[in-house]
């Protein structure tokens, strides 16, 4: 069993996180800047079984996508033909980037320290993947 890991693309970086091999809890990985992420996951796949990729699908208050959505598509056509075998999901990321940043006022975190956009997209990929697990968690993945 592959493990599941979740992307929160961004237009300067992209978050990433990944579940434990028994696909029990969600972890953040890291986050890299968007121009190399198919190069990163293509080295993270070469090194570790991954059967899910859940992407993040920026939506407005008005349910209407957001402008990203045009490159995270784009993305994930690539990741598609490049990994045909995995299985990629969307799933609603509004409000992740929000929550994110009360987690990090909420676990003591200094102000310099929440400053740091890179945890927040780290961060905001976790709650993402550990959303989609909560959501999922009445079906076998």
């Amino acid at each position: 069993m592959g493990r599941i890991l979740a992307v929160d693309y961004g237009k300067k970086r992209t978050g990433i996180a990944v579940t434990d091999p028994l696909r029990l809890i969600a972890n953040g990985l890291t986050t890299v800047p968007t121009k190399e992420i198919l190069l990163f996951l293509t080295n993270y796949f070469n090194k570790e079984k991954v059967d899910i990729v859940i992407v993040g699908y920026p939506k407005q208050m008005n349910n209407t996508p957001s402008e990203i959505v045009p490159e995270i598509e784009k993305f994930v056509t690539k990741l598609k033909e490049k990994f045909p075998a995995l299985s990629i999901e969307y799933y609603d990321e509004r409000f992740t980037s929000k929550m994110a940043f009360q987690t990090m006022i909420d676990g003591g975190l200094k102000q310099k320290a929440r400053q740091d956009k890179a945890l927040i997209d780290t961060i905001s990929a976790t709650i993402l993947l550990q959303s989609w697990m909560e959501f999922n968690s009445q079906k076998k993945f």
